[in-house]
């Protein structure tokens, strides 16, 4: 498997044969479940396991308004749900165009290792608007790489990981079938669909609702 270094998208890298279109509407909420969905391979977590809400965002590192939402919205969520012990916050993967550039971010945040994913990813986002305008999306990654300690090799190895990138495809699939994923960024309050980047008010407004709401009940 090999990836063309100077624009990266390419046959090099096998993904998905199809990917989801990034969402900016806020969808209403669907059927309500009123509990945590359950855990799910290559799951990535944040926040107290027994938080009396949990959080699924499904995101893609392509998405433009996934970015928008990890960089001005997140921090403020992180500080006031997650670190406080009102959330468990649970980061899914998921495949936008280009899936090619959002598969090898999540191979890269991957190989810098649990302790470092989700620093990984928010390099990525945050990058994302330049590493576009530039359209080097191989030399963009790379950078992050290296400032995570990566070597050129072991970038290229990290992407070159073939049985990463049947995982990476697996669980997207997963997502597809079972929580009929179409739009990133998808929340899931406890169990309760949200589509779109929503504002740190919605979701404060959501947590309120989830935690006050007994398991089983709409």
């Amino acid at each position: 498997m090999i990836l063309d270094r100077r624009a990266l998208i390419g046959t090099g890298l096998p993904v998905l044969g199809w990917a989801a279109s990034g969402a900016a509407i806020i969808a209403a909420p669907t059927i309500a479940r009123a509990a945590p969905l359950p855990p799910a391979e290559g799951d990535m977590a944040l926040g107290l396991p027994k938080a009396k809400v949990q959080v699924v965002e499904y995101a893609s590192l392509s998405c433009t308004h996934c970015a928008h939402w990890n960089n001005e919205v997140f921090p403020a969520f992180k500080a006031r749900f997650i670190d406080t012990g009102k959330v468990r916050y649970v980061f899914r993967e998921f495949l936008t165009e280009p899936a090619q550039f959002a598969a090898a971010g999540y191979l890269l945040a991957r190989r810098a290792g649990p302790g470092r994913y989700f620093q990984v990813i928010d390099a990525v986002f945050k990058q994302q608007a330049a590493i576009f305008e530039s359209q080097d999306l191989w030399g963009g990654l790379l950078k992050i790489g290296k400032s995570f300690g990566l070597t050129e090799e072991q970038f290229t190895a990290a992407l070159q990981d073939k049985a990463g990138l049947d995982a990476v495809n697996a669980r997207v699939e997963k997502a597809a079938e079972r929580d009929k994923i179409q739009f990133t960024p998808t929340f899931f309050v406890n169990g309760q669909r949200y589509e779109g980047g929503l504002p740190i008010e919605t979701l404060a407004g959501a947590i309120a609702k989830a935690a006050q709401t007994k398991p089983g009940k709409g």
